[in-house]
């Protein structure tokens, strides 16, 4: 290849807009670069044109929407103008599996086959990284511990003087569910920044580091958002400032946003604020004996009252109930409230009153404050651009608020922050527009890309709708699904995914199914997913019934997969508080809640569950959908219109015959 510039990473434009576009046109030359080093590559148009316009976009600035069917390769198509660009570019993925596919095999072989030195960086979000400081304290607190417990911290203490990262992925045999490690991570609200005595040596110290020197910067979603909600705080941010930003899976951005740019206050932040302050108070100095005294009153006053507020927001919280007005709900929390908000205050101001304090006092107070400031804005619920709820789940009990609309804040804290910015997945378009998309994130001027998929659908998949199938709405939908089913899964030989929008159903399902179906059944819930996906690769003729996780970021090549079910339209539910919220908003501002909101969100829900089919050029397979609506209501077209392009048939004849037919 030509000589490729060096790295700039202050924003310069380098190489220029027409240098850049020849050397990605190069690198996806017959008998170029990748040609010669991939063993699986293959030239693909619309790989070439992505590329080019990605390429252009480097070195130009602006906004790209890019729509990339199935089989584009869109991956390397925005990964090779971004290492030749020589520019700082932050690439954001929805799911772990792309990040750590990017990171451990897509970035190892564009270094060899590029040959261009470049540097990056992967990072995960803080809680993923062993706290020092913390870790510290809780060795020294004297506490007496169970022999497990014991043994763990142990193997930590090991492990810690070994790692260069800090990630508790490293420790293979820590429990998912440890509960030590809330305690003893580096989330941002224990973080002391600068004061702390550990900074240095901080793990997440050193990933910023590397970072900042690092030409890819690899985070997900929820790190981005996270980091994006606390940039305020010079404690929050994480991720370094960089020309350019890729926004991969973008579908999944604006979930992501409403999760972490939302307030909340829940039983396990108000125990965590305890525990940390007793921890903090039996190795701290810089206490009195009778300040000492006083702040563990104010924290045991804290923990009682904080008892009683969420005992009685457990005795009227259903799964996800709505506070629709001012004091509405929560009226029976209000003097419970009350108390706890003062309680918080007492605790601030006790940390604050303390002459020289330590650092983790001053962080303590700083997080009651926080707590404190967040309880009343929720118990207010009067800031009409949140929606408020309760949610109860499993041993959590959390108060919400979250934002209605994300557009505003993702222009401005993700968009804009680049100088170019990328978006990119293979699910954009509604109704052959980027419109929907573009309103809910807040994208303003950008260019447009749509690019169909590499695959032949017309002969690579049949799409199966079985004939008088009663609405979902009724009473006799899962007994008429289980015997559909049962002879579809039967002319397959199993190999499929049956994909579910409620766990309810697939429990019916899977109860009807389980005693006569003649393959291997996985369930959801009964293995973690991880373990669910190896069974599944490695057992004969499995089947294996999931919902949402299941939907997207999984891939299954080969004859494993031949088949995937989805039993209904993915509607968002209406009686989902955020849901209803954007409803009632859509509707305000003069449109159809229904045709322009949950419409448009159930289509591509929908194209990226039939999307785990085809993964590659020699699948074969079969989807299947048993919602009749898709053929009797009036909006079905819209859905029809919106998936693949393959054979549509209402006979398993026709199932068994595609097949049965040579490849």
């Amino acid at each position: 290849m030509p000589e490729v510039p060096p790295v700039s990473r202050a924003g310069e434009l380098s190489p220029d807009q027409d240098a850049l576009g020849a050397l990605v046109a190069e690198a996806f030359a017959d008998g170029g670069p990748l040609a010669r080093a991939l063993p699986a590559f293959e030239p693909r148009p619309g790989q070439r044109e992505m590329a080019a316009a990605t390429g252009e976009m480097f070195a130009g600035g602006g906004v790209l929407l890019v729509e990339a069917g199935t089989g584009t390769g869109k991956t390397l198509a925005y990964l090779v103008p971004a290492i030749l660009s020589r520019r700082r570019v932050l690439v954001s993925t929805g799911t772990k599996n792309l990040q750590d596919q990017i990171f451990h095999k897509d970035l190892p072989a564009l270094r060899s086959a590029l040959d261009v030195p470049f540097t990056a960086t992967y990072m995960k979000g803080r809680g993923n990284y062993l706290c020092l400081h913390r870790f510290d304290q809780h060795r020294q607190d004297g506490e007496p511990r169970a022999a497990a417990e014991r043994a763990y911290v142990d193997a930590l203490q090991e492990w810690a003087g070994q790692t260069e990262t800090g990630d508790r992925a490293e420790v293979e045999d820590l429990p998912d569910d440890f509960p030590l490690w809330p305690e003893i991570s580096a989330t941002s609200e224990n973080c002391l920044g600068l004061e702390c005595p550990r900074y240095d040596d901080c793990f997440v110290t050193r990933m910023r580091r590397q970072a900042l020197e690092s030409d890819l910067v690899i985070v997900n979603h929820h790190l981005l958002c996270a980091d994006a909600a606390v940039r305020q705080s010079a404690y929050g941010e994480v991720i370094p400032s960089c020309a350019c930003t890729v926004i991969d899976e973008a579908h999944q951005l604006e979930d992501a946003a409403t999760q972490y740019f939302g307030r909340e206050v829940s039983n396990h932040r108000l125990e965590r604020l305890v525990q940390d302050g007793r921890r903090i108070l039996d190795t701290d100095e810089t206490a009195s004996p009778a300040d000492a005294d006083e702040l563990r009153r104010c924290l045991e006053l804290t923990r009682e009252r904080a008892r009683m507020f969420i005992a009685v927001l457990q005795q009227m919280a259903l799964p996800r109930d709505r506070i629709r007005v001012t004091g509405e709900l929560l009226e029976p929390a209000a003097d419970t409230a009350t108390s706890l908000a003062q309680s918080l205050t007492e605790l601030e101001a006790g940390c604050g009153a303390i002459k020289d304090a330590s650092e983790d006092l001053l962080a303590l107070a700083r997080r009651a404050r926080e707590l404190r400031d967040q309880l009343r804005f929720l118990l207010a619920a009067s800031d009409d651009d949140f929606v408020y709820f309760l949610e109860r789940r499993e041993r959590g009990v959390f108060l919400r608020a979250s934002p209605i609309d994300v557009s505003g804040v993702v222009s401005e804290h993700i968009l804009e922050r680049a100088a170019g910015t990328i978006l990119t997945s293979a699910t954009m378009t509604v109704d052959d527009t980027f419109d929907y998309l573009r309103e809910r994130l807040g994208v303003g001027e950008a260019h447009e890309l749509r690019l169909p998929s590499e695959f032949d659908f017309e002969r690579q998949a049949v799409l199966f709708l079985p004939r008088g199938m009663p609405d979902p709405r009724s009473g006799r939908f899962t007994a008429a699904v289980a015997r559909e089913l049962d002879g579809l899964l039967r002319a397959t030989g199993g190999r499929a995914f049956v994909l579910f929008t409620s766990y309810a159903n697939l429990r019916d399902i899977r109860d009807r199914l389980g005693k006569t179906l003649p393959y291997p059944l996985l369930v959801q819930g009964s293995a973690p997913r991880t373990v669910l996906l190896r069974e599944f690769r490695s057992t004969p003729r499995a089947v294996l019934l999931a919902t949402s996780s299941f939907w997207q970021g999984v891939d299954v090549a080969g004859e494993a997969l031949s088949c995937v079910v989805i039993d209904k339209l993915p509607f968002a539910p209406p009686s989902d508080p955020i849901t209803a919220a954007r409803m009632e908003a859509v509707e305000a501002r003069g449109g159809n809640a229904f045709a322009d909101y949950q419409v448009p969100l159930a289509i591509l829900t929908l194209r990226q569950g039939l999307g785990r089919l085809i993964r590659h050029r020699r699948d074969r397979g079969v989807l299947a959908l048993f919602d009749a609506r898709v053929q009797t209501g009036s909006y079905g077209r819209r859905f029809l219109d919106s998936l693949p392009p393959a054979p549509i048939t209402h006979e398993l004849d026709d199932v068994r015959r595609f097949l049965d037919a040579p490849p």
